[in-house]
């Protein structure tokens, strides 16, 4: 048997021109362009190039966007004073500041200071609240892109068991909850595993679904889940090697080649889980616009 690969990179491309048909036909007429703001701090080349994805997709769908580029010595004081300027900002709809932060920043902090109804990481407290208790809200960009794709491919995750490895704020813990939540695509039960789980193995191996992001470089392997299970690979590492040009390769946290002769579903690294993420975070711009202006839009 060989796994369906989950093509994300293409889903993304759809929901991008549904998005931009939107702008086209319920912004464009009004004189309105969604905004979004990216803040960069620091020297990661990382970063750089997410924040360049972003901006190239914004610009695909109709969505005005900025980047700011700020020192890494820049303060957290400097960073919020920044982001509170940018909340009452009405070019822009949404706020991004792109992780990971330098370690004198914190985080949280920064979630917590960027408003809600800009915040199209879906990181406030106010956003993961609302998502808690299931009601409406801006909701974390890989957790819903993970719905998204699995949504699009009709994989019905009603009554399914689905084992989360990994806990993180960013995907971990939001992706755990959407999955319990009693919406039509979801409504799963779900076990998270962590780095303290004894034996993650006897969690995946009858799990239905088996969703890795841990960060760890090929960790799951053929024996950690049963024939025909759906794996979702969130993970994307840089692994050093010799024989590339560069010198190293992009691989995410599950040995593909062995998962794809066992799964009946998986998703590649890249181009699985990488688009729908940043496809989720125009969505999010689009839909925090609309809410501005007062606009029904149908996402």
């Amino acid at each position: 048997m060989k796994a369906v690969l989950l093509d994300g990179k293409s889903v993304a491309s759809k929901i991008r021109n549904r998005l931009k048909q939107i702008v086209e036909k319920e912004f464009k007429s009004k004189d309105i362009k969604p905004g979004l703001v990216a803040i960069l701090v620091g020297n990661n080349p990382a970063s750089k190039i997410y924040v360049g994805s972003k901006v190239k997709a914004c610009e695909e769908v109709g969505i005005f966007s900025e980047v700011i580029e700020l020192p890494e010595n820049t303060s957290e004081n400097e960073l919020i004073n920044l982001i509170k300027e940018l909340n009452v900002n009405p070019k822009f709809h949404g706020i991004l500041v792109q992780q990971p932060l330098p370690s004198h920043i914190s985080t949280e902090m920064v979630n917590e200071n960027i408003d809600f109804r800009k915040d199209v990481d879906g990181f406030h407290p106010y956003n993961l609240g609302k998502l808690l208790l299931g009601e409406e809200g801006l909701k974390p960009c890989t957790p819903l892109g993970i719905i998204k794709l699995l949504t699009e491919y009709e994989i019905n995750l009603n009554g399914k068991d689905v084992v989360v490895i990994g806990r993180s704020n960013i995907v971990g813990k939001p992706l755990a909850v959407m999955l319990m939540q009693k919406w039509n695509e979801t409504n799963s039960t779900v076990t998270v595993c962590h780095s303290s789980t004894r034996d993650i193995k006897k969690f995946t191996a009858s799990a239905d679904v088996v969703i890795a992001a841990m960060g760890k470089p090929e960790f799951l392997s053929s024996d950690f889940i049963k024939d025909g299970a759906i794996v979702i690979d969130v993970g994307i590492n840089r692994i050093e090697d010799d024989k590339t040009a560069k010198g190293y390769r992009i691989v995410g946290d599950v040995k593909f080649d062995e998962i794809s002769s066992k799964a009946s579903y998986v998703t590649p690294v890249p181009g699985g889980v990488g688009p729908m993420t940043i496809a989720m975070l125009l969505q999010n711009t689009i839909i925090a616009c609309s809410k501005f202006y007062g606009i029904n839009i149908n996402v």
